[in-house]
């Protein structure tokens, strides 16, 4: 690439002259549509998904499930949804009816950690062959424990031994299923991807974690819960049971029509863009109760100065125009780190981020990647053997790197607030999950095009 084809791929982050009062509307949850995905096409009965959040990771899912078999419409209705709220994106409801799954079919994850882990037991239970492949960073996110696991489930899958993309799964029409022991210490996906489609095994599933500390573990309630929405019997630690141990009784799943949450996770940079500027953001919708880790942001930014309250309309949450350092354990909200590290860098004292060591296997490093981005606007982070020390310093600008993931990329944006000279490289990878980001970024500040240079 030449320098003037880079330079043109740059985004110049908009840099906030004061305080934001702004509404945000913030798409459905990534997290909740891509599992209702999945239990719907697993279901013995039509279903449906209202709000889903349209974006690359949730197309592929939708893609994917076709190729297999699966029937998914898309309607678009300019009436209201069951909630009351609005119609949001391009495709207000998806109508999925199950079919036969079967191959030969070809499955591209992109890069979704979802798509690669949710799908291969669920191809299991195919009719033929489907292969999985995806970009190149793909190859290179852990995999083992759900080939492992399916392996001695009964599944047979090719992946000539590496334990990762791209791979075969000969799908044989059931899965014998049992009790399976596995690491998921590298990510939690390994069990919501068992427990998921664990109703449709012969024996149901038994997943016991053996490796050290499980991240992410709202994500695995977030599955248990939407489970026994669709009827199916799960047992877990929460219920008294053994640590570390779930079960999912075999039986039918029951079709669903299923309102999405706003994702709560994509709400973040907007949240923090108030803390940044000292304003106030409103979140319409924002859940009374969800398993969302995105939750957790409203202690943890009122912890950095801010304030919120939460009402029928939604979150409204207002900065105090001073930040604070903070030492937190993010080690079940690790995909809140990069926009927590972002405020951090401006914030009045030093901060610690622990508990999360598996960032490192995520869409990047993202441990390292913030570590040097920050680092290259004039910052202070060094990493940790579970996370990150951040000093602030005076920034400067420059230009900030994204590897292709979406979390960076609003990082940048948030840097870019307080920060004059910021140059995000490939803001359109923010499309994996927050499509159309610079223009609700450009609507927040009230700027027409979003500072794009």
């Amino acid at each position: 690439m030449t320098d003037s084809t880079e330079a043109a791929a740059h985004w110049r982050a908009p840099l906030a002259s004061g305080p934001i009062d702004a509404t945000v509307t913030v798409p459905g949850s990534k997290s909740v549509t891509n599992r209702g995905l999945v239990l719907a096409a697993l279901s013995t009965e039509p279903g449906w998904l209202r709000r889903p959040l349209r974006s690359r990771d949730t197309l592929l899912m939708a893609g994917a499930l076709r190729a297999m078999g699966v029937h998914i419409e898309e309607t678009v209705s300019s009436s209201s949804s069951a909630t009351g709220a609005p119609a949001t994106g391009g495709g207000e409801a998806w109508r999925i009816i199950p079919a036969g799954l079967h191959g030969p079919a070809t499955v591209d994850v992109g890069n979704a950690g979802t798509v690669m882990r949710f799908l291969p037991p669920v191809a299991a239970l195919a009719d033929g062959p489907v292969r999985f492949d995806g970009d190149p960073r793909s190859y290179e996110r852990p995999l083992h424990g759900v080939i492992d696991a399916l392996r001695a489930l009964g599944a047979r899958i090719d992946d000539d031994k590496r334990g990762a993309l791209p791979l075969t799964v000969h799908g044989g029409g059931s899965v014998e299923g049992g009790t399976v022991e596995i690491d998921a210490s590298s990510s939690s996906q390994f069990v919501s991807a068992l427990l998921l489609s664990g109703a449709r095994f012969n024996q149901g599933v038994e997943v016991r974690h053996t490796g050290g500390a499980l991240p992410s573990m709202p994500h695995i309630r977030m599955t248990i819960e939407m489970l026994r929405q669709a009827g199916v019997k799960v047992d877990s630690p929460e219920d008294g049971g053994e640590a570390d141990v779930w079960r999912v009784t075999p039986g039918a799943l029951l079709g669903r029509d299923l309102v999405v949450e706003p994702d709560l996770s994509n709400a973040q940079p907007f949240l923090a863009a108030a803390l940044v500027t000292g304003g106030t953001v409103t979140v319409p919708d924002w859940p009374a109760h969800t398993a969302q880790p995105g939750d957790a942001l409203r202690e943890i930014f009122t912890a950095m100065g801010g304030s919120c309250e939460l009402t029928e309309r939604g979150l409204t949450f207002t900065g105090s125009g001073r930040i604070h350092g903070i030492d937190v354990d993010l080690s079940e909200v690790g995909e809140l780190t990069p926009g927590i590290a972002a405020v951090a860098a401006l914030a009045e004292g030093e901060s610690v981020l622990r508990g999360v060591a598996h960032l490192r296997l995520h869409e990047t490093d993202r441990l390292a990647a913030l570590t040097k981005e920050i680092n290259g606007l004039g910052g202070d982070v060094t990493e940790t053997e579970d996370g990150l020390r951040i000093r602030p310093r005076p920034l400067h600008g420059g230009v900030f790197h994204t590897y292709d993931d979406h979390r960076l990329a609003t990082a940048g944006a948030l840097l870019g607030l307080a920060v004059e000279g910021v140059e995000v490289e490939n803001i359109a990878t923010t499309g994996k999950t927050l499509p159309d980001f610079p223009a609700m970024w450009a609507a927040m500040l009230g700027e027409p095009d979003g500072g794009r240079g």
